[in-house]
């Protein structure tokens, strides 16, 4: 048995996973990953990308650029010009990511579900912005460790308000999602309420921070911070954003839950594993 089956035996281990990632100081671990992650001396970049590219099943056939100062600078990279194309459909909203679909479908009265069995309130994790999609329809979009970790506006729209909220940082892979009720109402998250540039629809974008990944930067604020820079806040904003341009990034990898109000569906083919890239269609006006 090769050493990268091996290792994905283990990872598969879900006892065995759940300690690894969860039971040890998750706060602590994250910090140290980030100071860890920037290191640019050689031995330590080369030993620390190639251990990410051995176990996390990176891609980097896209990548913008052939060589990185750091780990941190490979996991955050950018694509070469048009490696995603977004769909032009004005009736569509397009995946903000490349990710793998989570639990998604509709919102019924104010509950979902994180995992099949798990529910949780949406107020939970947005609070008073919830109601408009208390019916509404929602997409779980959780990023793997090897993925691309930028995200990109999923239609013509306009930023009105983003808000911080401060939390935990559980791992947010299935395992920890079938242990740990309301995952996602307890992690570190922002709340990005933006209004579609050709209606008067609102949609809900909900990036969640995770273990190893607590950092969120978005290009309409301030770049050289991190999200967390400062403490719960709501920032108003009236930024606009065109389709498929880049909005922010994750320090490592996590989730983004996207909310639409009634009058959405998800497209057809959208549904739970299925991988999906940036600018694939995700849901549709009906």
């Amino acid at each position: 048995m090769t050493p990268r089956k091996v290792f994905a035996k283990l990872a598969a281990h879900e006892e065995l996973n759940f300690l690894l990632t969860n039971r040890l100081p998750r706060r602590a671990a994250t910090n140290f990953m980030g100071w860890f992650s920037k290191i640019e001396a050689a031995p330590v970049r080369a030993a620390s990308i190639a251990a990410w590219r051995f176990f996390c099943d990176v891609d980097m056939a896209d990548a913008a650029e052939p060589r990185y100062r750091s780990l941190h600078h490979a996991f955050t990279r950018a694509l070469v010009p048009g490696a995603r194309t977004f769909d032009p459909d004005p009736d569509v909203v397009a995946s903000p990511c490349d990710a793998i679909v989570g639990a998604c479908g509709r919102v019924e009265d104010g509950r979902l579900h994180q995992i099949k069995g798990f529910p949780y309130r949406l107020e939970h994790l947005v609070g008073d912005a919830a109601a408009p999609y208390a019916d509404g329809t929602y997409v779980t979009l959780r990023l793997t460790a090897g993925m691309y970790h930028r995200f990109h506006a999923p239609a013509d729209l306009v930023v009105e308000e983003v808000e911080y909220r401060s939390g935990d940082t559980w791992n947010v892979n299935p395992i920890a999602l079938k242990r740990i009720e309301a995952l996602y109402t307890r992690n570190e998250r922002a709340i990005l309420r933006v209004r579609l540039a050709d209606g008067p629809e609102r949609l809900l974008l909900v990036p969640v921070a995770a273990i190893l990944v607590a950092g969120i930067r978005l290009h309409f604020l301030d770049t050289e911070r991190l999200l967390r820079d400062g403490g719960p806040r709501r920032v108003a904003c009236a930024a606009e954003v065109k389709r498929g341009q880049e909005m922010g990034w994750f320090e490592h990898g996590s989730t983004i839950i996207v909310f639409a109000p009634p009058g959405f569906a998800l497209t057809d083919g959208v549904g739970e594993g299925r991988r999906i890239r940036a600018g694939e269609a995700l849901m549709r006006r009906t």
